[in-house]
């Protein structure tokens, strides 16, 4: 927990506008936050097998939520749920699916989420938006 908050203390005392890898990481962060804040166990983050890429699973009794974060710093290209093709949507979906089979949760119940992380230039979160069953 101490290196979680020396690394926001790091992009929060930056000067310089954050990269959108950086940007990334750090909406990341702040949804894994938000989420044990509400419950939930991560028990996955940037899982990536060959069908594609999940930001972060979480267990909250026994349903598995699967979930894309969106970093965000304005709605100029669209509000976060457009900005999930659905060519993103059905990689994330056989992700997941491979995922439960491997762990032998093919029968458990699944959701999957949008989490949108609205962050000003140097990092600081404006805004969490947590969009249940988002797809």
């Amino acid at each position: 927990m101490k290196l979680l908050l020396r690394l926001k203390d790091w992009f929060v005392k930056r000067k310089k506008p954050l990269t959108n890898y950086e940007r990334g990481k750090l909406a990341e962060r702040e949804a894994a936050l938000y989420l044990r804040r509400r419950g939930y166990r991560i028990i996955a983050q940037n899982l990536r097998l060959k069908s594609g890429e999940i930001d972060l699973i979480a267990v909250k009794g026994d349903l598995v939520v699967f979930v894309e974060v969106k970093a965000r710093s304005s709605d100029e290209f669209g509000t976060p749920v457009e900005s999930l093709l659905p060519r993103q949507q059905k990689r994330i979906r056989n992700a997941a699916e491979i995922f439960l089979s491997k762990r032998g949760w093919s029968e458990r119940d699944r959701r999957f989420d949008l989490i949108a992380v609205d962050l000003d230039e140097r990092g600081n979160v404006k805004r969490i938006e947590h969009i249940f069953n988002a797809f």
